[in-house]
């Protein structure tokens, strides 16, 4: 009977763990599944456009319930905290450009002024093995990338005076996100370089904490920044794509049919969010006009030599990658 009752337990045990372990990542696949999506833009952003575009394509063709939950304007944080949450994996997918470098010193070179020609090669090397060797570690970081989205070529703002050479950023506080190169740009240009997150940067404005900041013409036309800042110049100095990145525990706990419908999804979006962009960068131009922001032209050669000090400060770093990029026809 002892025999009999041992051999009874052993096997409801067996029966017991295989219930509990028997099932693929992403678990019970009659369970909804919930994403929290968080970025620091506007809600009228094509950043919050296209996650809405990623919503609706996942939650429409994934194998599994799905409810993608969207945090716009910094509400899960500045992009630091949605990075460090998806490290956590209390964040799952977070667009967060500013920080990347931090954790993947590679992607950095993507930073480097004037590093891209225009918006068709900056898709050709992101979209091709460049962009996948630049991102292949970020696993080791517990980050994975989706896909390289946009923020758009960047361009100066401040409320002293137009800015058409780099002589005239001298002794004008400018705020740029905390990224190395960045601030290193701009000190090489002769301005007062100050960083924080972009959440503080509107009242910053307004206070007259900083004169200035750069932005895409999106982000200074959906956030208002004609109304603290009277010159617009158009630089187009860094070229900003937009890492979507997803938590890699969040990924692993999705099952491979999940993983495809996220990456399709994303992939979606992303050329539905680039598109926006082309298309309403003259837009936001001329609402930024109509609102009495005084736009101008620079000496884009000018800007372009007083750049070449910083590619050679980072050449050691990134090696072969910049030629290349430089190289992608």
């Amino acid at each position: 009977m002892k025999k009999l009752l041992l051999l009874m337990i052993t096997a409801s045990m067996v029966f017991v763990l295989a219930a509990c372990g028997g099932s693929e990542a992403g678990g019970d696949s009659d369970k909804e599944i919930v994403l929290k999506f968080g970025h620091v833009l506007a809600p009228d952003h094509p950043y919050n456009l296209a996650a809405e575009k990623f919503k609706e394509v996942l939650e429409a063709n994934a194998p599994q319930d799905v409810k993608v939950e969207i945090f716009h304007s910094s509400q899960l944080g500045s992009e630091r905290d949605l990075t460090e949450g998806l490290q956590l994996g209390t964040v799952d997918i977070a667009i967060a450009p500013g920080t990347i470098g931090g954790f993947e010193p590679k992607m950095g070179v993507l930073d480097l002024p004037y590093i891209f020609r225009d918006r068709e090669h900056a898709y050709k090397v992101l979209d091709g093995e460049i962009g996948k060797e630049l991102a292949e570690n970020l696993p080791n970081s517990d980050l994975r990338l989706l896909s390289y989205w946009e923020n758009g070529f960047r361009n100066v703002t401040n409320s002293s005076k137009p800015i058409v050479t780099p002589e005239d950023l001298k002794g004008i506080k400018i705020r740029v996100p905390e990224n190395g190169i960045y601030v290193d740009t701009f000190k090489a240009w002769g301005a007062n370089v100050t960083s924080m997150a972009f959440g503080e940067l509107y009242t910053a404005l307004q206070q007259k904490t900083v004169d200035g900041q750069e932005n895409p013409l999106a982000i200074i036309a959906t956030n208002k920044f004609s109304e603290a800042q009277e010159f617009l110049s158009l630089t187009g100095h860094f070229y900003g794509p937009a890492q979507v990145l997803i938590s890699e525990s969040t990924w692993q706990e999705l099952s491979p049919e999940m993983q495809e419908a996220v990456q399709k999804a994303a992939d979606q979006a992303r050329d539905y969010e680039r598109q926006l962009l082309a298309d309403n960068d003259a837009e936001y131009l001329e609402q930024l006009k109509s609102e009495g922001m005084k736009v101008n032209e620079v000496d884009v050669e000018a800007f372009q030599k007083a750049s070449e000090p910083i590619w050679e400060m980072y050449e050691d770093e990134f090696g072969d990658i910049i030629e290349k990029i430089q190289n992608v026809e």
